[in-house]
Parts: structure tokens; C-alpha cells; sequence
């Protein structure tokens, strides 16, 4: 099927790489070749199962990756080695670490609220599943392509909150429940900052739609388009998103040198790797949407007339340029941690209540005046 598009395309003006590249083929073969073999029933069932089990194989693989470029990244900066036994240059340490963590005993805590102890970690990596079914890997790679896409990813990563306030709280620990209230505080105070950053591409873009998004940004990704003002929206989105993400130095929730580990203090075996994967897929997500809404999501870099150019940056397929964006500001957002000190809790709200969110404000307006004089490229 996808050899039988590319030589259609042969013929047309659509460039060769959007059918070539294009995921949506492949999805619609499969779907056509199970719908002629069982029920609707059975056909929605299998499809469901298939993107769930590759969803699980991501988030394992991406998590367990993370974790050593943390690594890798922290030892870069303060000039060690880092994981360096384990496998070549460490590969394998994540893995050492995940198999002990799930042989090691889950201790039960006394006077803790077992159901919702044990519901936490639960909501957090639901929560997750949930916002990567929202993202467009590439062209066609999309679980489902809402219409109102950015409104369902913004009240979607609001209801992490709940895992963790659930996890502080039914601990029956003074740790954990104050780094479940200071983690409530921020991503209730950051959420605004970027949901005002989002809904400032929203109104460069005119759709609310990720695919739509994407689209708009054939000719060149949001952040040039935008001029100044989309500037300004990544930036205090990538500040929010490290805030939102309870990763330094905005790491009050788990501060290590107060509150021992925070709302997870309690927590140990399968149910602290929950957390500590959920942490890193909640960069993921957050370096996801940078790059979908920001940098063009799997739209590969072009300039003006340089055809060449342009034509050279099409071979790379739409994934890797998704991956690369998306690792690019995974990579901002670890140099932020491992650069600046950590904030105190009044520093950190008085950021974003008398700094950021008036700035977003003013961005909205003078975004929204750009687009309705056609000032934008």
C-alpha cells in the first residue's frame, strides 16, 4: 500500500515524502484487513489492545531512557561519568534498577488509607496514557485526533493534582503531606500560566486541533511565525512545564533536604516506580507539546526558497524530526534542573502570580492584535 501511494504520487504536486511518510496508510490497511475478517465489535476491541500494548512498550522504553539521560545529563554538567558499569557507557543501569524495584517489598504503612494509598500511583499513570493517546507521533501516528485537542490535553494534565494529593494525604506522613499541598500549589498556580501560553499558539493557529496545528505549520513552525510573542509563550511555557513537573529548581514537593522525598516519601517497590516513571513521561508530555505547538511538531525545518535545502530536511522522516524537537526541550528542561538553585515556596508563587501570569496576559492581547492585523508571517 505504501509503495502503490508513493508511485501514485509520482504524478501529482503533492510532495513525495507526505505520502511516502504518511502513517494513515498503513493504519487504514490494517483496519480494512481486520474489518473484513471479524465483527466492528471485535475489529475496535483488537485495535484498542494493539495501541494499548504498544502505548505500555513506549512508556516503559521512553521512561527507562529518560532516567539514564538524567543521569547522563547531571554528570555532564557537573563533569562526572555518570552509570558507566552496567552495559556499554551504563545502558542497562535503568534496568538493573527497575528489576530491583520490582522485587523489592511493598510495605504496607500503618494507619494509612489503603484504598486510596495504593489508588495514587494508579490516577498518575492513567493520567499519562491518557495525554499520549492526544499526541501526533508523525503523520497518521495518532491514537485519536480530537477536534478540541489542546482544551482535552490541558483538562486531561490537570487531574495528575489528584494522584498526588491522594498519595500525600492517605500516607499518614507530615512529609508527605506537605509536599502533596506545596505540589497542589504550583500545579494549580502553573496550570494558568500554560494553558495562557497554549491558547496563545491557539489564536496564531485558529484551531484547537493538534493535527490542524501541525498543518498550519508547514510553512515554517509557530515559534518564527509568531514573532516576539511566540517567543515569550515558549519560554514561560518551558518554565511552567518544569514547575508543572515538580522537577528543579522547582522541586518543593520532593525536596530531599526538607521533606526527604516528598509525597512519595512513603511509598516503595512497584508502587515508587509508578511515581518516578510518571515524573519523567510528564517531561515527556510536557517537551511534546513544546514541540507540536511550538516548533512544528513532525514538520521538518524548512527556509524560504532554498529548495535544496528544504529537500534535503524532507528525507528525514516526520518521527525522528518529533523525536529530535521533543528531546531538544526534554534537554532544555534537565539543564534548568541541574543549573539553578532551588526556589523557596513564597519565591516560587510569587513567580508566577505577580511575574508570569500578568506577562502571559499582556501576550494574549498583543498576540491576538497581530493575527487580526495579519502581522504575522
Amino acid at each position: 500500500m505504501q509503495l502503490i501511494a508513493f508511485l501514485n504520487v509520482l504524478t501529482t504536486s503533492e510532495p513525495w515524502w507526505r505520502v511516502f511518510y504518511d502513517f494513515s496508510t498503513l493504519t487504514k490497511s490494517i483496519d480494512e484487513w481486520l474489518r473484513s475478517s471479524m465483527s466492528s465489535f471485535w475489529t475496535v476491541t483488537i485495535e484498542m489492545l494493539l495501541i494499548g500494548v504498544l502505548f505500555l512498550l513506549f512508556y516503559a522504553v521512553i521512561g527507562l531512557f529518560l532516567v539514564y539521560a538524567e543521569r547522563k545529563v547531571c554528570a555532564f554538567i557537573q563533569n562526572r561519568l555518570g552509570p558507566n558499569r552496567i552495559g556499554p557507557y551504563g545502558i542497562f543501569q535503568t534496568v538493573a534498577d527497575l528489576v530491583k524495584l520490582l522485587f523489592k517489598e511493598l510495605i504496607p504503612i500503618k494507619n494509612a488509607d489503603g484504598f486510596l494509598f495504593n489508588l495514587a500511583p494508579y490516577i498518575v499513570i492513567i493520567v499519562n496514557f491518557m495525554l499520549l493517546g492526544a499526541i501526533p507521533f508523525a503523520k497518521g501516528l495518532h491514537a485519536i485526533d480530537f477536534n478540541i485537542g489542546i482544551f482535552y490535553v490541558i483538562a486531561v494534565s490537570s487531574m495528575s493534582v489528584i494522584g498526588v494529593l491522594l498519595a500525600g494525604w492517605s500516607s499518614n506522613s507530615k512529609y508527605s503531606l506537605i509536599g502533596a499541598m506545596r505540589s497542589g500549589a504550583m500545579i494549580v498556580s502553573y496550570e494558568l500560566s500554560i494553558g495562557l501560553a497554549i491558547i496563545t499558539m491557539v489564536i496564531l493557529a485558529g484551531s484547537m486541533q493538534l493535527s490542524q496545528i501541525i498543518e498550519a505549520q508547514r510553512t515554517g513552525w509557530f515559534i518564527f511565525k509568531g514573532h516576539i510573542p511566540a517567543m515569550i509563550a515558549f519560554l514561560i511555557y518551558i518554565i511552567s512545564g518544569t514547575a508543572e513537573t515538580n522537577r528543579g529548581p522547582f522541586d518543593l514537593a520532593e525536596a530531599e533536604s526538607e521533606l526527604t522525598a516528598g509525597y512519595h516519601t512513603e511509598y516503595s517497590g512497584i508502587r515508587f516506580a509508578f511515581f518516578y516513571l510518571a515524573e519523567f513521561m510528564n517531561m515527556f508530555i510536557v517537551a511534546s507539546i513544546a514541540a507540536t505547538i511550538f516548533l512544528g511538531g513532525w514538520m521538518p525545518f524548512h527556509v524560504g526558497s532554498w529548495e535544496s535545502f528544504n529537500r534535503v530536511m524532507d528525507f528525514i522522516p516526520p518521527f525522528f524530526w518529533y523525536i529530535g524537537k521533543t528531546f531538544f526541550v526534554i534537554y532544555l528542561i534537565m539543564l534548568f534542573k541541574w543549573t539553578f538553585p532551588r526556589l523557596r515556596i513564597d519565591q516560587l508563587l510569587t513567580l508566577e502570580w505577580k511575574y508570569l501570569l500578568p506577562i502571559n496576559l499582556l501576550n494574549v492581547l498583543i498576540m491576538s492584535f497581530l493575527v487580526l492585523m495579519g502581522w504575522h508571517f
